[in-house]
This record gives C-alpha cells, sequence and structure tokens, in this order.
C-alpha cells in the first residue's frame, strides 16, 4: 500500500506516493530524478549516496523514504547557487582536483561539508578520519584531503552558507 512522503529537497516542497520499503536514495533518483546522489553499494559502506537530512550527513540508502517525511533534504544538486556558482566545497574539489571518475564525489563533498560543519579547523588526520565512511577508488584521496583542508582555510574568513 502506497504511502504518501512529503519533504522539502533542495528547497521545494515535494510530495510523492512511495511503497514502504523504497529507500531514500530510490526516492531521489527514481522519482525526483536527482541522479547526483550516486548508489554504490546499497549497503552503508561506500558513502556515495550521502545527503543531509534537516543538516546531517545521511546514507541515503540506509533510510527509508518514508522516514524523510516532513524532512529538509540538500543533494548534491542543491549546493550550488541558482547562477550556477559552485558551492565552496564543490570549487575546492575543482580546483585541487579531488576527483577521478567522480562516482563517490557527491557523497564526499556532502560528508566534508558536514565534518567542517562540526569541525571549521580540522587537521589533516581529522579529514581523513571523518571521511572514513566515504570510499574513492580512483585517487588515493590525497588531493581530497587537499581540498576539504583548502575548503576549510577558505571558510574561515567566509563561514559555510545556511543549507
Amino acid at each position: 500500500m502506497p504511502i504518501s512522503v512529503t519533504l522539502t529537497v533542495n528547497g521545494s516542497r515535494v510530495t510523492r506516493e512511495v511503497e514502504g520499503r523504497t529507500l531514500l536514495v530510490q526516492l531521489l533518483r527514481d522519482q525526483l530524478g536527482l541522479t547526483g546522489t550516486h548508489i554504490g553499494c546499497d549497503t552503508s559502506q561506500c558513502g556515495a549516496c550521502v545527503v543531509h537530512v534537516n543538516g546531517a550527513s545521511v546514507k541515503s540508502c540506509t533510510m527509508l523514504a518514508a522516514q524523510a517525511d516532513g524532512a529538509d533534504v540538500m543533494t548534491i544538486e542543491g549546493l550550488a547557487a541558482p547562477d550556477g556558482t559552485l558551492h565552496p566545497m564543490q570549487e575546492a574539489f575543482r580546483h585541487y582536483h579531488g576527483l577521478q571518475c567522480g562516482f563517490c564525489t557527491p557523497g564526499m563533498v556532502m560528508s566534508a561539508i558536514d565534518l567542517l560543519k562540526h569541525n571549521p579547523d580540522p587537521t589533516e588526520k581529522e579529514v581523513r578520519e571523518g571521511l572514513e565512511g566515504n570510499i574513492c577508488r580512483c585517487t588515493g584521496y590525497h588531493n581530497i584531503v587537499r581540498a576539504v583542508l583548502a575548503c576549510a582555510d577558505a571558510m574561515k574568513a567566509q563561514p559555510l552558507a545556511a543549507e
């Protein structure tokens, strides 16, 4: 029996009918067309599906869409400004080559933003530990860590924008 789910996604209120077993990642990708949130493992191991739910990082493959009813959800598509200006973390990943194939990038970016929200001045070790739940199979993490540290430095002068 379908369930009606209403949530705010990237600033827009949406209502969809879903089956009780529908995962948040499936709602985002299949019903809302937000394919920047990737499905990498379906077991909460890789972090490619990380989104923000009510401001906190969540692996959307582990959350039912019904659990997000009434929530505010931010995906990678919602980070850039309406004019296309990248979020500072997206810009740092671009500038420091913190991606190769790009599959893990959305989840990495979303997790990194949450990391800086809780620790605005992390050490390299803290960045590495903070991104432990995200797996990259291409870059070896060096440039990802550089990007997060550079964004943290840039944000010291200008705090991260509210979501």
